[in-house]
């Protein structure tokens, strides 16, 4: 079902820090249409060498991203390197061009259920999500947006067209990744502080 979306606001959200547990946040809010939903990570299951992040919540179908690998154990949210997508019990194609030289070039490419999409890093803060147009649909663009510090954190959501709920949870999902490599400089940010982060550990007494 297409609907037109109200523009809405996530919040921040952290959990309490406790002993031998992982450090919970998340953005949370609700849509008019959709109704509320909630963008966790680190989720379920907790396990090595695996951190994953969820939405869900409302109308619209629970979404995943997880990252694996030794360096998912050293980030605080997952990465796009090494990741699995899935919505609902549908998995998501991935795919991206790691050398481009633009931020549409290194955009991250998506097909679900027939459906083609391409997320693309805006600046380091937001983002656009696109489904392709096709003989029978526009397509649409969200456009999430990260503001403020602390505690008044907030993700902003707006939509240009006409919304499928598959749409809206990946849109959302991903205030929850790390996105650095959508663009040449947090690529190479992200590897410098990734080898930082894995020759800590190696070198901890």
């Amino acid at each position: 079902m297409h609907t037109t979306l109200t523009p809405f606001t996530l919040t921040f959200w952290k959990g309490e820090r406790s002993r031998g547990k992982p450090l919970l946040r998340a953005w949370q809010g609700t849509s008019p249409e959709y109704g509320d939903m909630r963008v966790l990570w680190p989720a379920p299951p907790y396990v090595d060498s695996l951190i994953t992040t969820q939405v869900s919540g409302g109308l619209i179908p629970t979404a995943t991203l997880e990252t694996r690998g030794i360096h998912a154990e050293l980030v605080g949210m997952p990465t796009l390197n090494r990741a699995t997508a899935r919505v609902g019990d549908g998995l998501v194609s991935l795919s991206r061009n790691r050398f481009a030289m633009t931020k549409r070039g290194r955009s991250l490419r998506m097909t679900y259920l027939g459906d083609h999409y391409r997320l693309t890093a805006i600046d380091r803060k937001a983002y656009t999500l696109a489904r392709t147009p096709n003989a029978d649909d526009p397509g649409v663009v969200l456009t999430v947006r990260q503001s403020g510090l602390g505690k008044g954190k907030k993700v902003s959501v707006q939509a240009n067209g006409r919304v499928l709920p598959a749409d809206l949870a990946l849109a959302v999902l991903f205030a929850g990744v790390d996105r650095a490599v959508l663009t040449r400089g947090g690529a190479v940010r992200a590897g410098i502080a990734r080898m930082s982060m894995f020759w800590a550990e190696t070198h901890n007494p």
